[in-house]
């Protein structure tokens, strides 16, 4: 085998442990769902059955295959898949594309919490279903809860040391564990053929109106738990490549139809049933195989947690370079690309999915959460879909076709699943409005302040600016002193900023730098444009960079001010002190201006509001220095009092 090839195929076995966590660990619990939601094995004929097969066969092929395999993953941001990643590419046709962002991925995230809850508890509770630990475990759930409280703390500890070395076994993990679904399934298929009638959507639209089908239309609630891993097909774009999951996702479909359909088939053959509630999963397996299905289904249910938790990681640093999130710290624990760590995030992921379990008890209970937080974000990620293949030109009748298309089909799913709001649909919404109330004020905050905050032209200050440097009544600052601004304006700074140079006790230095950091569409661009003035004191930096670039400014300041040297365009600056001889620049202070919102600030209620809170939870957030990699640098931080518009001012007069 030529080497392209091994490179080949071990990329494709990679694609499986990464992408598939969540969509291949389904069989644990949808054939289960389907069955209980009938009134359990006594009450489900083979129409039923014949019907529900039919269901998830089409739901896999018009969700997974065509919405997300054949048409998102071409709408790719350099590479890149997800739903913030779709909206980087949008935003520009409308303000109020970043609505639908919003809430797809607040219910994504909430999506992270639950998916580690059930899988792992889904596939410890085959352990009930093992003859010879019966009577251990057997209506003693404080037992497996607590087995999966350990379990799940296991997955969150590792975080912080990068997955990188696991990660080498996920693929193979995922390769047995799809191989597995796809044997078994065809050993009990042998025994029931005709279980592919399931094949014809007839079975699958009469069944929704047969009175055999006691849930009626919301058995949809259940189907759909077949195709909740989709999303994650389109956030691992960037990850894995189209290309792979292309050549992979033909193998993943079909070894998970042979099981679903060989669950199917074990429960017709089924004669006289002791317990109508059995997972039919662990029950079509061979008996002396059980135990082990236990063991390759729990790592399997590990690798669809560790992925959800990694992609909560990329999502959230994807929101808050997109000003959707306050900025939390990230740490990079490894050199594989994209891999992040937010230990803020754990924490609260954690917190939140042992909640979930303590709460719920079993996996039947959180299933009725899971549904519903991951079509939501479907609906949201068609709405968004609509909108690139217009930006590209696509015809209306096509696009339009589309939208309603997957719009009606997700529409129905989230109407089956919000029937279950009550019965536990309401943890999801909850921790999905939490999430998307969190999003609203802080990017309602941060275009507040953008379009009130007031600015100043730079050009009128030079004169000021050089005069100051050369005054030296006024000992220096610093060599290199720099502002960090958000006008994007390349002529333009925050009054704020002069004032804190000339108004305070003035600020003398050989070089003033305002520097602007400017988050693109492209996920990994990083350059950088200048405006001096035609001076060699004054530097205006606007910095692009992509929603996944780490923003070091220190690094890349020293960078920008080594090839400004270089070129003439500032001179050298010589240090009589230095542990570094021959070096040509000299110190840097970075200043960061904090805001403080000020009780003169003219705001309406709700706007004040906002600003409060956007300022409060700024108090748990990471510090500008840590953010921008400062930590190790000068920095000098000012609060100011955020008037944003003035009131009148009170006049006040001396008393005689």
């Amino acid at each position: 085998m030529e080497k392209k090839d091994k490179i080949r195929i071990g990329l494709a076995i990679g694609t499986l442990g990464i992408v598939y966590g969540d969509i291949g660990t389904s069989p644990l619990y949808v054939m289960k769902s389907i069955v209980a939601s009938n009134g359990g094995l006594n009450h489900v004929s083979e129409d039923y059955i014949i019907g529900s097969l039919s269901l998830i066969f089409w739901t896999l092929t018009l969700l997974t295959t065509i919405k997300y395999v054949v048409i998102a993953l071409r709408a790719d941001n350099h590479g890149e898949g997800g739903i913030f990643s779709l909206y980087a590419l949008v935003r520009k046709r409308g303000k109020w594309l970043v609505i639908p962002a919003m809430i797809g991925g607040a219910a994504l995230l909430a999506d992270g919490v639950l998916t580690p809850a059930v899988t792992v508890t889904s596939a410890i509770e085959g352990l009930e279903e093992i003859p010879a630990f019966e009577a251990l475990f057997t209506g003693n759930k404080t037992l497996i809860i607590t087995i999966v409280i350990i379990i799940l703390s296991g997955i969150f500890f590792i975080q912080r040391y990068g997955t990188m070395f696991i990660g080498r076994i996920f693929g193979p993990t995922m390769f047995l564990w799809f191989s597995i679904l796809g044997i078994l399934g065809i050993i009990n298929i042998l025994g029931e053929p005709s279980i592919f009638r399931a094949f014809s959507p007839y079975y699958a639209v009469e069944l929704l109106f047969s009175d055999q089908n006691k849930a009626g239309f919301l058995i949809l609630g259940s189907i759909f738990l077949a195709t909740t891993g989709a999303e994650a097909l389109y956030s691992d774009l960037g990850h894995v490549g189209r290309k792979n999951i292309y050549i992979t996702w033909p193998f993943v479909k079909i070894c998970l139809l042979l099981n679903y359909f060989g669950q199917g088939a074990w429960i017709l053959s089924l004669k006289n049933v002791d317990d109508p509630f059995v997972n039919p999963f662990f029950q079509s397996m061979p008996e002396q195989f059980i135990l082990y299905g236990v063991l390759i289904a729990t790592l399997a249910a590990i690798i669809a947690s560790q992925s959800l938790i990694s992609g909560a990681f990329t999502l959230v640093s994807e929101a808050i370079a997109l000003n959707l999130l306050p900025r939390l710290g990230i740490r990079y624990p490894s050199e594989t690309k994209g891999q992040v760590y937010i230990p803020t995030v754990t924490t609260v992921l954690w917190i939140a999915c042992i909640g979930v379990v303590l709460y719920f008890q079993d996996s039947s209970h959180m299933e009725a959460a899971y549904g519903l937080s991951i079509t939501v974000t479907m609906l949201m990620t068609t709405i968004l879909l609509f909108q690139f293949l217009r930006m590209k030109g696509r015809s209306v009748i096509m696009t339009t076709g589309i939208l309603l298309t997957f719009g009606v089909l997700e529409f129905a799913f989230f109407i089956s699943s919000a029937a279950k709001f009550m019965h536990g649909g309401f943890v999801a919404v909850i921790m999905a409005v939490a999430i998307m109330a969190l999003m609203y004020i802080w990017f309602t905050g941060y275009q507040i302040k953008a379009k009130l905050v007031k600015s100043a032209p730079l050009k009128k200050y030079i004169p000021t600016f050089a005069k100051l440097k050369g005054d030296l009544s006024y000992p220096k600052f610093a060599h290199n002193l720099v502002y960090l601004t958000s006008s994007r304006n390349p002529a333009r700074v925050e009054h704020e900023v002069v004032a804190s140079i000339l108004d305070k006790r003035p600020k003398r230095a050989d070089v003033y730098w305002f520097v602007n950091v400017q988050v693109v569409d492209a996920p990994y661009a990083a350059y950088y444009t200048v405006q001096d003035f035609d001076t060699d004191h004054v530097v205006r930096i606007q910095l692009k960079l992509g929603f996944r670039v780490e923003q070091d400014i220190n690094v890349f300041l020293h960078q920008i001010a080594k090839d400004l040297i270089s070129k003439g365009k500032l001179a050298q600056q010589k240090r009589q002190y230095t542990a570094k001889p021959g070096r040509s620049l000299g110190d840097f202070c970075f200043v960061i201006i904090q805001d403080e919102l000020s009780t003169e600030a003219d705001l309406t209620n709700w706007q004040r509001t906002i600003m409060k809170s956007k300022l409060f939870i700024k108090r748990f957030t990471t510090s500008p220095e840590n953010w921008f990699g400062l930590e190790y640098s000068d920095v000098q931080i000012e609060n100011v009092p955020l008037y944003l518009s003035k009131k009148k001012m009170i006049k006040i007069r001396e008393r005689e």
